[in-house]
């Protein structure tokens, strides 16, 4: 499976405005997590899933959420290609990155809210949860 950015879109009327995206599925979501990144440190990379699925909407601000498909979980190459999505909260999209894959997330504005939808339990997360130094691969 490949990374995709599901479209979504919004509403407003005179009693406000509702935000959606209709065809994110949450089938196999188990749990979510709001990121808010601190001033000092904008960028959170790299964390890599073997088994977790990560799904992204952005609440408040904007991020820059790059991602790399893993090849060897041990030892990496640096020579992987490196994508990247910028979700903003004024524009309503997911981005699905399945297994497979390592992520870094980077606050492009102050205060900016990222909720993450994960696929795997809490109590499975520190035997799927991978982590590389953040100069292995150049943010996007």
């Amino acid at each position: 499976m490949k990374a995709q950015l599901i479209e979504g879109g919004s509403f407003q009327d005179s009693r406000g405005s509702i935000s959606f995206v209709n065809d994110f599925c949450f089938k196999d979501i188990v749990r979510f997590y709001i990121l808010e990144n601190s001033e000092e440190n904008k960028i959170r990379a790299w964390q890599g899933h073997k088994l977790d699925c990560k799904n992204f909407y952005c609440l408040v601000g904007s991020f820059r959420v790059s991602y790399v498909k893993i090849d060897n979980w041990d030892k990496p190459s640096k020579a992987l290609k490196v994508e990247s999505v910028i979700l903003r909260a004024s524009k309503s999209q997911i981005l699905s990155i399945p297994a497979g894959y390592a992520n870094a997330i980077e606050s492009l504005e102050a205060n900016s809210k990222l909720i993450s939808f994960s696929t795997l339990p809490l109590d499975e997360v520190k035997d799927d949860d991978v982590r590389y130094n953040k100069d292995m691969w150049l943010l996007q």
